[in-house]
């Protein structure tokens, strides 16, 4: 399938890489943003019924709406449109493709990084990558895809759901979690960082603004509160090792 459109869904800060991202690396492809806070006017922003009939529509929503906003795609869809799913927790939104856009054509993904990753590297996606984990598509369609993103410079990644989410908790959710510790114990940096401070700090100021999609993956990742009880532990074993 030849893409000629391709829909934006949600355009906060990832939507807005999401188009960025298709103008430099497909600029034949027209783009359709639909936003609530955006009003149409038929160059950039659309009306949620004329995005949704793109040949391929990206869903770059919050977790928590991403029930809602499917419900009201669905309908919407073109007979031959593919549905992009990119959000960072995978067992969730795969159950509820499964359930409600049974029969249409859809890929469940997650791009695991976002604009404070790709502002720092100087717009090199060289080894940023993309977690593939269900879909509908056709074994061609899926094969011309991957093989785009990996020339595009991703490197891609397949694995079920749930492992994707025990991942994620250990990886993602850990880094948020400290990342707002550290935020909120004030601590900066100095003039006389050590190299792993640095990285710790890289860390630190690349996720310490999301605190929707923190709270997000705590809620709908369900390997998260696990996660939690062994940094528990882990943290108390070395309070101990001060004593």
């Amino acid at each position: 399938m030849e893409l000629k459109t391709v829909g934006i869904i949600g355009y906060g800060a990832f939507g807005a890489l999401v188009h960025t991202l298709l103008g430099r690396f497909a600029p034949e492809v027209a783009v359709k943003v639909h936003a609530r806070e955006r009003k149409p006017d038929s160059a950039t922003f659309f009306s949620l019924a004329e995005t949704a009939k793109c040949d391929a529509v990206v869903l770059a929503v919050p977790i928590h709406a991403f029930e809602e906003v499917l419900g009201e795609i669905v309908p919407l869809m073109g007979e031959k449109t593919a549905l992009v799913d990119v959000a960072t927790v995978k067992v969730h939104t795969v159950n509820l493709l499964k359930k409600l856009a049974k029969g249409k054509r859809y890929l469940a993904t997650h791009p695991v990084w976002g604009p404070e990753s790709y502002e720092k590297s100087g717009g090199n996606v060289k080894g940023f990558r993309i977690i593939m984990v269900d879909g509908t598509l056709d074994i061609d369609e899926y094969t011309a895809l991957t093989e785009w993103l990996k020339k595009c410079g991703f490197d891609v990644i397949e694995m079920s759901a749930k492992e994707h989410d025990k991942h994620i908790a250990k990886t993602l959710f850990l880094t948020h979690f400290i990342a707002q510790i550290v935020a909120r114990a004030g601590v900066k940096r100095t003039a006389i960082d050590t190299v792993s401070f640095g990285w710790l700090m890289n860390a630190v100021e690349s996720v310490q603004h999301d605190h929707e999609l923190f709270k997000d993956v705590y809620k709908y990742n369900p390997y998260c509160k696990e996660v939690l009880k062994r940094f528990g532990i882990g943290e108390a074993g070395v309070q101990k090792l001060l004593v």
